[in-house]
């Protein structure tokens, strides 16, 4: 990567301890992708318990995807000073606490706020987590240790998010955030216990740290990520109707399905780290291309069940691997900001599931029925190959230009 995150005690820890402190980041990430996408699993409870119908219920959704868009870049920028495990913890905190509120909200109106104030530390949580677990390892092993603290998402889909749906529905969907409070509270005593103190960066400003939206090869990353990321919400948006109109399964298939797609999220996430490592740019314009061509394949497969099932697979291993190299590539062109970058990727993340699902459903009231939104998710994907072949273009320059002589006292501080 171009700038190391800030030092901290690395050398000291064992390789166990790391492995804790990692494994505490990465629970935060588990609460966070349980109350993310647990929302759509009693969304029917939800609406019947604040008095709404379904469609207007699902605005709670939204709401918790616009926090993430706010908070992200306003919250990395304004605490870049801030020592990192207690911004992890302050973050964790509000995190709980927006869940209360949800959990306690007594009708439609504050239950929408509820969201958006659990949705603030979202992006901000995993940029500042991803940060510090780059800097617990050796520079070869960060992109590892990133993709480690985001399995606790991708894990979350295959547990957390059955476990609480589960319990929402059998005790009511208030358990099932009180579910996630319990895990917030878990990941702030687990990062105050294992997680190394490391400082923060006392000479950042609100300023310099958005100054990172002004470098070109941050902004086409983001945009890789809005428009190519997007074609797998085209699909994963309306898989309920894929499932039982297209491929005629029952709606008893639908979590089987679900579960295949959270498999699969797991082991994307687990590849990406090492990807990242052997070559960052190459795989990520290699994970766009792949994610392109499944969900082309799924589109035609789809009417036959086990071709759904696999392309489901793939389309969930190609995409979640996109989202960790996204990731890994902000850090790095985001120059000194790089916890900024890791915060933007997630809010790219959530605008590109806005965009999915709103495309997705142009087609489908255009009467082309639910297979089109995976033929035209390849053709987002695709449309991500542009800005990432201006990206390509404008790398190739900067690898061929001169590199000025830094002062030793620089290169000593910014590591």
């Amino acid at each position: 990567m171009s700038a190391a995150p800030p030092a901290v005690d690395a050398p000291s820890l064992s390789p166990v301890r790391v492995v804790v402190a990692i494994v505490a980041l990465a629970l935060g990430g588990f609460a966070i992708g349980t109350t993310e996408f647990v929302t759509m699993g009693v969304l029917p409870d939800i609406a019947e318990g604040v008095g709404v119908d379904i469609p207007s219920a699902g605005h709670v959704i939204s709401a918790y995807a616009l926090g993430v868009v706010v908070g992200a870049p306003v919250i990395a920028a304004m605490s870049a000073r801030l020592p990192r495990r207690a911004l992890l913890v302050g973050l964790m905190a509000a995190f709980l606490a927006g869940n209360v509120l949800t959990a306690l909200a007594p009708g439609y109106g504050t239950l929408l706020g509820a969201r958006f104030l659990a949705g603030l530390p979202h992006g901000a949580y995993f940029g500042v987590a991803s940060l510090v677990a780059a800097s617990l390892v050796a520079p070869h092993l960060r992109g590892r240790a990133v993709s480690s603290v985001m399995l606790g998402l991708a894990v979350a889909l295959v547990a957390g998010v059955p476990a609480a749906t589960w319990l929402g529905q059998a005790a009511g969907w208030r358990s099932a955030y009180w579910l996630v409070v319990v895990l917030a509270a878990a990941t702030v005593v687990a990062v105050l216990v294992v997680v190394p103190s490391s400082p923060g960066r006392p000479d950042a400003t609100v300023r310099g740290e958005l100054g990172a939206l002004r470098r070109p090869q941050v902004l086409l990353t983001l945009a890789v990520g809005v428009v190519g990321f997007g074609g797998m919400f085209a699909l994963y948006s309306y898989i309920a109707p894929v499932v039982t109109d297209v491929a005629e399964l029952s709606r008893g298939t639908l979590p089987v399905v679900l579960l295949v797609y959270g498999v699969g999220g797991v082991i994307g996430t687990a590849l990406a780290g090492r990807l990242g490592d052997w070559a960052l740019f190459r795989s990520l314009g290699g994970s766009l291309v792949v994610l392109m061509a499944v969900l082309a394949a799924t589109a035609l497969v789809a009417p036959w069940a086990p071709g759904l099932v696999v392309g489901v697979f793939l389309v969930s291993v190609s995409g979640s691997t996109l989202a960790i190299l996204l990731q890994l590539r902000l850090m790095e062109t985001a120059g000194e900001a790089q916890m900024l970058g890791a915060a933007l990727n997630h809010a790219a993340l959530n605008l590109a599931n806005a965009l999915g699902a709103w495309v997705g459903g142009l087609v489908i009231a255009a009467g082309l029925g639910y297979r089109a939104p995976s033929a035209v998710g390849a053709g987002l994907a695709a449309a991500g190959l542009i800005p990432l072949a201006v990206s390509a273009v404008l790398r190739r320059r900067e690898l061929r230009a001169p590199v000025a002589e830094v002062p030793a006292e620089r290169v000593s501080a910014a590591v």
